[in-house]
């Protein structure tokens, strides 16, 4: 039985001074997550959410199609000029979301502190 997902949205405060959106998940991301994931995405305002960091740490679950839910927001940011880091990930799905090409979309960062600093 899949746990219900959610996404929490925290204002955080990069290296450079520059403001970044952090949109952290919890509990299982699967097709039942597109509200969640796509939709909360949706409703920043692009204009001021310049650097968007998405953080895994709390997932328990992600299937094929979370990924794809993923990769559907990396999409839209790239068309509208935001920047987005990954941070969070199990060893396992820094591999699978290497594979699967994320990395052409998004930088992987072991931890918040790393894409932070980077950021």
């Amino acid at each position: 039985m899949q746990t219900a997902n959610k996404v929490s949205q925290q204002q955080l405060t990069g290296a450079s001074g520059q403001p970044i959106t952090c949109l952290r998940f919890s509990g299982d991301i699967s097709s039942v997550s597109k509200d969640a994931i796509v939709g909360t995405y949706q409703a920043l305002d692009k204009a001021t959410h310049k650097r968007i960091l998405l953080d895994f740490k709390g997932v328990e679950y992600l299937n094929s199609s979370g990924i794809a839910l993923v990769i559907q927001v990396l999409m839209e940011a790239s068309k509208s000029g935001q920047t987005i880091a990954i941070c969070g990930l199990t060893p396992h799905f820094t591999k699978v979301f290497t594979m699967v090409g994320i990395t052409k979309y998004a930088t992987l960062y072991p931890d918040e502190a790393a894409a932070v600093a980077a950021l």
